[in-house]
């Protein structure tokens, strides 16, 4: 494994999510259900999802190195442009998707019964979003199925992780517009550096 891969995986990946609607859904669970039970089953959920990402991307590195840099590059690239024009309307919409995931979660479940409807919830919502799609076109920048896959799951896990404990706390102090801006900033940041290595190389 590759320490830095890692770290630019959590990075990268964590200031996407945290904006996200994941943040929001994990948060809705945990008032509902009991923290252990939600984190569990969230994190099973991104487990899955993270797996199946990393193989997608280990597939896509079968391609020519040149056609999977211009494909990361374009991912990256389309992950800002996503997060910039989703920002000015990031913090109206928290009320709303806070109702949809209440929607769902309106039975009381304990125990394995919780952890399976907050895998559930989370892994119906969540294909094809920017996490996923950004650990692939990093699992096909840098080659390394293995240290993506960690650095992936990891942010996912400490993301969910925040929604459980301090969700709320969080919100009342952080917009999720700028964390949209600065999720859009490292998206760029990776799409130039694919981009420039693809014009050196």
């Amino acid at each position: 494994m590759d320490l830095a891969v890692i770290a630019v995986t959590f990075a990268a990946i964590f200031v996407v999510e945290l904006p996200d609607k994941t943040f929001i859904a994990t948060l809705v669970l945990a008032t509902r259900y009991r923290p252990w039970a939600v984190w569990t089953g969230v994190g099973l959920a991104f487990f899955v999802q993270t797996l199946i990402a990393c193989t997608v991307g280990h597939v896509v590195t079968l391609l020519p190195r040149e056609v999977v840099e211009i494909l990361a590059a374009a991912i990256f690239l389309g992950g800002a442009v996503l997060l910039l024009r989703e920002a000015p309307g990031a913090d109206a919409e928290e009320a709303q998707t806070e109702e949809e995931y209440a929607a769902k979660a309106t039975s009381p479940k304990t125990g394995w019964a919780a952890v399976a409807a907050s895998f559930l919830v989370l892994f119906a919502a969540e294909w094809g979003d920017l996490s996923q799609l950004l650990t692939i076109s990093l699992v096909g920048r840098y080659h390394d199925t293995v240290s993506v896959f960690v650095g992936a799951w990891a942010a996912l896990l400490v993301v969910s992780g925040l929604a459980v404990v301090a969700g709320r706390f969080l919100l009342r102090y952080m917009r999720l517009s700028t964390i949209h801006y600065v999720g859009a900033g490292v998206c760029l940041l990776l799409a130039g550096v694919t981009v420039y290595q693809i014009l050196a190389g």
